[in-house]
């Protein structure tokens, strides 16, 4: 069966059909890698230190003597995980009732699109396999990923205060018909101290990069995209611990802002209602990693509310405080030469999406 090394766009396309096996050790897959990848090492993580050791110390001949001695104990198992990730995806096509009569084929890629691609794609071909090896390999994906950043996209960027469910209105919004990329969902992170709450870990700040130039594209899909709206949510410039590329960052500055004003009680009571029954010792944390902030008796006064059962009484401080940075960030954006849209709505809802879906 045929192997062919494919350039970035042709892998990304074939990337919505095929699975994609990333054939780099453990620790480069979790540091970061292709959105949906397999993990498929050819080599350890102590393998693959051995291999450039032995390459660097000694000599070419030597290293790849010893990975071919890896490779061969390898061979068998590395079957075993393909089937395995051919069969869940049988089957998920099946309940999806997704034609199946293609010829089975993969996509692989290693760090350069070199040696280790190379030995994965000519034994999975022996299987009868159709193979893709991605050109320049995952460092040709990073390239691509960073000139997604350098883009001239047409956002509009929602807004509003602390509890005012803006998540939850984008998805309204996508429910539409409008293209939106949930930076909150990427980063794992709901954006404030009590962000990480409830979510799982964040990715590394490569990763959120990867995620996040793979939805633009999507989100365009083939389109200009100066042709192609965009809805992202009013975030600062880090989320949790990941941050946006800065010219990223600066078009979601210069684009136009639709904040949605809803009343300070009606967004206390949503916070309540999702915050409120953490752990009381997450949430004591959370407030203690903004004390320097928030200053040392608003602290202690949040923290005596929450240790008294008082959870209203807390986070009615918290959002006073969170209010007051983002009417600084306010101010600063009025003096952008960019749309300003203030929304008066009376309550959270997700149906305050009515008010933004046909905005100009």
């Amino acid at each position: 069966m045929p192997i062919e090394k494919t350039d970035i766009e042709t892998f990304l396309k074939l990337s919505k059909e095929f699975p994609v096996l990333d054939v780099r050790s453990p620790g480069e897959f979790i540091h970061a890698h292709f959105p949906d990848a397999h993990s498929v090492p050819l080599f350890t993580d102590v393998q693959r230190k051995i291999i450039g050791t032995a390459y660097k110390k000694q000599s070419r001949k030597i290293a790849v003597e010893i990975g071919i001695n890896y490779f061969s104990e390898r061979m068998k198992s590395i079957q075993k995980e393909v089937i395995k990730i051919t069969e869940a995806r049988r089957e998920k096509k099946t309940e999806n009732s997704e034609a199946t009569s293609r010829q089975p084929a993969f996509l692989l890629y290693c760090w350069r699109g070199g040696m280790r691609s190379e030995t994965v794609a000519w034994l999975l071909s022996l299987y009868g396999y159709d193979i893709y090896v991605l050109k320049g390999g995952y460092k040709t994906f990073r390239r691509w990923t960073l000139k997604q950043f350098e883009k001239e996209y047409q956002f509009k960027i929602l807004g509003g205060y602390t509890g005012s469910g803006k998540t939850e209105v984008l998805k309204e919004i996508k429910k539409e018909g409008a293209s939106v990329v949930d930076l909150e969902g990427l980063a794992n992170h709901r954006g404030s101290s009590f962000g990480s709450l409830g979510q799982y870990a964040q990715p590394s700040q490569e990763m959120f990069e990867n995620l996040l130039a793979l939805e633009l594209s999507r989100q365009v899909n083939g389109h200009s995209v100066s042709e192609k709206t965009i809805w992202l949510e009013d975030e600062s410039r880090h989320i949790g611990s990941v941050g946006f590329p800065q010219t990223f960052w600066k078009q979601m500055q210069n684009s136009p802002l639709y904040f949605i004003d809803i009343p300070f009680q009606e967004r206390l009571n949503y916070i309540v209602n999702n915050y409120g029954n953490f752990d009381k010792e997450e949430l004591t944390t959370c407030i203690l990693n903004i004390q320097k902030r928030l200053g040392g008796l608003e602290t202690k006064n949040a923290l005596q509310f929450l240790g008294e059962g008082n959870v209203k009484g807390c986070f009615e401080i918290l959002i006073r405080y969170y209010d007051k940075l983002y009417q600084n960030g306010l101010v600063k954006r009025e003096k952008l030469p960019v749309l300003l849209n203030k929304i008066a709505c009376n309550n959270v809802d997700q149906n305050n999406a009515r008010f933004l879906i046909n905005t100009d």
